[in-house]
């Protein structure tokens, strides 16, 4: 096989990514029931780090381990892949340009991949085959955000993005999802009213205003971000069976409400299962 990349969610066809989260349904219903996948059996992952996140390894190691692989903690020439979580976005492209193995991105500042297809499967067992839903975020523009449109976009997904003024999303990564959008017909709405990115919405989601080397900007990120919290009189504009989303840690009572993050609608531990 030809070395792939998962830099971006790009990398995979429409077709492909579909084809990806109908077999991932398929394979945790499996694992469920004590049947262990090894289609990765024999192969060794490495796992570099340059911005740390327990969650996140442990996410990949387990999976990893799931298919009958393992993972190493430092780079070797014998690895079969990389699984890589740093900051600028040129690190890990600069990576699979010499890489003769596949590189996963694990998150960079500017792409969240996996984190999509996680939260795109997560709908996907929720409301079965994800082409036509439509996804709502609130909030910061960032690298969650971005993956959600991108991703959205190639495989049919409507996605809608409320952002404060000079929050906004990353204008190239919208575009591009426009241009995606255009043939599978999705809509993509990036917008400063809360209330018209929810109408109708299957799942509204957030982040953390603060995130990591953010911590500076905080108590202005918290003022311009406030009118976006997350509250259960947003979802009286969205489907009936919306769910909440959040890809945690979660802040409660900045970006989402206590009892919405603890309410019916929320999914964000099936979520957390799904990575």
């Amino acid at each position: 096989m030809r070395k792939r990349d998962y830099l971006t969610g790009l990398e995979l066809s429409a077709g492909e990514t579909l084809g990806l989260l109908e077999r991932a349904v398929v394979q945790k219903k499996e694992t469920k029931a004590g049947l262990r996948q090894i289609s990765l059996a024999g192969k060794t992952f490495a796992l570099l780090f340059e911005k740390s996140s327990t969650r996140t390894r442990v996410s990949f190691q387990v999976g990893v381990a799931q298919l009958g692989g393992n993972s190493a903690r430092v780079l070797s020439e014998y690895v079969d892949g990389i699984i890589v979580r740093t900051f600028g976005h040129e690190r890990v492209e600069e990576l699979a340009e010499y890489a003769a193995v596949p590189v996963i991105n694990g998150l960079t500042d500017l792409h969240h991949p996996c984190q999509a297809l996680a939260d795109y499967l997560t709908l996907w067992e929720r409301f079965g085959p994800v082409e036509g839903l439509k996804v709502t975020y609130l909030g910061d523009g960032n690298n969650v955000l971005l993956s959600l449109l991108l991703v959205g976009a190639l495989i049919g997904v409507n996605v809608s993005a409320a952002c404060a003024p000079g929050y906004e999303p990353d204008p190239g990564v919208v575009n591009r999802s426009r241009e995606l959008a255009a043939v599978s017909g999705a809509e993509i709405l990036v917008t400063d009213d809360v209330q018209a990115a929810c109408d109708g919405s299957h799942a509204i989601y957030t982040d953390v205003w603060v995130s990591m080397g953010q911590e500076e900007e905080a108590d202005q990120r918290r003022e311009a971000l406030a009118p976006y919290q997350v509250r259960d009189e947003l979802f009286r504009r969205a489907d009936k069976d919306a769910v909440f989303m959040h890809g945690l840690p979660a802040h409660r009572g900045e970006e989402v409400a206590d009892e919405v993050i603890d309410g019916d609608r929320s999914v964000i531990f099936q979520q957390a299962g799904n990575r």
